[in-house]
């Protein structure tokens, strides 16, 4: 299966990164709606497509706004947006204000209620993180492989290491190098050397870093070298990437 990477970058976009989207083309999933969201597009296999938030803060889901392009001319004949039920609701009202965007967007809006099943035999679950205003991240698993993603927390605080255990794939937030966990905390985000912990904790296979700060537009803003003897298969995830897995 393919996972493409659609915005990697946090807050807001930079000239090298959108802000959070990832999408799964062969089965029509896509995690979160950041800006990155417009390049669903040019991706879209599936006549459905089931959108999940990880929570309702502006670089999540300020994409939804772009969903009338991203349909149009495609064959998608139903669009359902996932999330908790006041993630959803703010959306709806204050994104989605008829001062702001007077059209309803054509989807439906459907509050997480437990685990979903997924094309090809694969179970979706998600889990509570600690974030002001609160978050969830998301484990996607199928016969033989799996993935999660977690954005918008504070790793050194990983109370949710049990729902990673063995995944393949971890999408994890990393938006502060080490040396700023007092910044971390305040503003619920993660430092590079507890994200690499988190990984080594949980027996992931392969961790790929993202949410990580737009000031910064180098393509490697982080120094991962130094967290490779907590945990070796840490890399960076890069906007337009494509990971098998």
């Amino acid at each position: 299966m393919q996972l493409h990477l659609l915005g990697t970058a946090g807050y807001h976009p930079n000239s090298r990164r959108h802000t959070a989207c990832f999408m799964l083309p062969e089965i029509g999933v896509v995690l979160d709606a950041g800006t990155g969201f417009y390049r669903v597009r040019d991706l879209v296999q599936t006549e459905t497509l089931d959108i999940f938030l990880s929570h309702a803060h502006l670089d999540h889901v300020f994409g939804l706004s772009f969903l009338f392009d991203t349909v149009y001319e495609k064959p998608v004949r139903e669009v359902r947006v996932h999330g908790e039920a006041a993630k959803l609701a703010a959306v709806r009202q204050y994104l989605l204000a008829d001062e702001l965007f007077p059209a309803a967007l054509p989807c439906s809006y459907l509050p997480l209620s437990g685990p979903l099943e997924l094309p090809g035999g694969g179970r979706l679950t998600y889990f509570p993180l600690v974030h002001p205003g609160g978050s969830v991240g998301y484990r996607l698993d199928w016969p033989g492989h799996s993935l999660a993603y977690v954005t918008d927390t504070t790793a050194a605080d990983a109370t949710y290491v049990k729902h990673l255990a063995g995944v393949e794939l971890l999408l994890h937030e990393c938006n502060f190098v080490d040396g700023m966990e007092e910044w971390a905390v305040r503003t619920g985000h993660s430092c590079l050397t507890p994200v690499a912990q988190v990984a080594r904790a949980a027996h992931v296979g392969r961790l790929i870093l993202v949410h990580v700060n737009p000031l910064d537009e180098l393509a490697e803003p982080l120094d991962i070298s130094s967290v490779r003897h907590i945990f070796p298969r840490v890399e960076i995830g890069q906007d337009g990437q494509v990971v098998e897995f």
